[in-house]
């Protein structure tokens, strides 16, 4: 498109940000927003416009230890605030694909999280505020810094999974949890026993043990891994007497193996660079993620014929397939099967060029009226929201 400016702004302030974003809008050009830009191939490319990277914006705003909060600006990357919160033993548990090179505002803007969200939720659990400009160059603080503080909430939680389709995130205020003296990963192999997996899984969910991530390998992920099986990993954390109490009861669901604390690493690192792996070796691939029950999440991970792997004590399954495709074809079989799920992944070679999100659902015409009060042109991020907004 003739005019527009390809260079990236990379603004240093939220002022500077509300400013290039409505000066841009003013002018009536579209803008492509972003972090660290390392989401770019999940959702849908934005149509292109002006670039604005939120990425120098890094700065910690107010930082509460005591009270558990902390309000940082949306450039931070996701890494160094887990290095500041862990010299106070905190943490905001929102790990997944890209976090280690990913700022704070794109995490949320993505609604990120990865397999503790059994235990400690997502981002719309961890958010307490957060402020963002608007095109019609306001910046609108939404709820506060205080934990039990509500007011006006609900606009930060239109924020998280956006995908910077509506205003710019420019700070987010984030409830700290206390960091786990002691972690531990068991994980438990079934061979082809698919019953007996899903047996274990519900055992453990309904136990006193309270794990902080129940996940479940499919046979072809186990063999990608070393393993074998359907491999059931179940991750505990407390004090010491409690991680050793939770591994006793554990003990129940049958044979399991402790994994030591390098290979409990590793294995975690493992799966959550599983997409970033996966999409850098198959151009042509895509990741797709389906919800079902939890009834269902044995037979949905069943009908992978690919590496597949399912946070199981929440139904959210991700298949990994090198051939878009298929992925096309196994989603649309979720979808006769009534379980919502979206292309969430595509490779470079085929990015933009599949249909990302076959039933929306009944409350798209609700999505689109939002966008039109925040952007009624449709210039912030348009298509961004897997093609659809």
């Amino acid at each position: 498109m003739p005019g527009l400016l390809r260079e990236t702004q990379y603004p240093q302030t939220p002022e500077e940000l509300r400013d290039a974003v409505a000066a841009t809008a003013a002018a009536k050009q579209p803008i492509e927003l972003f972090g660290a830009n390392t989401k770019r191939l999940m959702a849908a490319p934005a149509r292109p416009g002006v670039r604005i990277s939120t990425s120098a914006m890094q700065r910690v705003v107010r930082y509460e230890p005591k009270d558990l909060t902390i309000s940082v600006e949306a450039g931070m990357p996701f890494a160094e605030l887990t290095r500041i919160l862990a010299e106070n033993g905190q943490m905001v548990p929102l790990e997944g694909p890209y976090s280690n090179e990913a700022t704070v505002g794109g995490m949320v803007a993505a609604n990120i999280s990865g397999s503790r969200r059994r235990l400690y939720g997502t981002a719309r659990d961890l958010v307490i505020g957060m402020k963002f400009a608007t095109l019609d160059g306001k910046l609108v603080q939404s709820g506060g810094l205080v934990v039990k503080n509500v007011a006006g909430l609900d606009m930060a939680k239109l924020m998280i999974g956006s995908f910077g389709t509506l205003a710019a995130i420019t700070t987010v205020n984030f409830k700290l949890l206390p960091r786990p003296p002691v972690g531990r990963t068991m994980l438990f192999f079934f061979l082809d026993d698919l019953a007996a997996a899903m047996e274990a899984r519900d055992a453990a969910i309904r136990s006193a043990i309270n794990p902080v991530a129940v996940d479940l390998l499919n046979p072809v992920l186990s063999e990608q891994m070393g393993l074998e099986g359907y491999a059931l990993a179940l991750m505990f954390a407390g004090s010491q007497a409690v991680v050793e109490r939770s591994q006793r009861d554990a003990e129940a669901f049958g044979p399991g193996f402790l994994l030591d604390p390098e290979g409990e690493r590793r294995f975690w690192d493992v799966l959550r660079n599983l997409t970033p792996s996966h999409l850098g070796n198959n151009p042509e691939g895509a990741v797709v993620r389906v919800a079902t029950t939890l009834k269902e999440c044995g037979e949905a991970l069943a009908s992978l014929e690919v590496p597949g792997h399912a946070h199981a004590a929440t139904g959210i399954l991700r298949g990994w397939f090198a051939d878009s495709g298929a992925a096309d074809r196994w989603l649309g079989d979720c979808v006769t099967r009534a379980w919502k799920g979206v292309i969430e992944f595509s490779g470079e070679a085929v990015q933009g060029q599949r249909e990302l999100w076959p039933l929306p659902g009944g409350d798209f015409e609700i999505m689109k009226r939002v966008k039109s009060m925040f952007d009624p042109e449709g210039l912030l991020n348009s298509g961004r929201l897997y093609g659809v907004i």
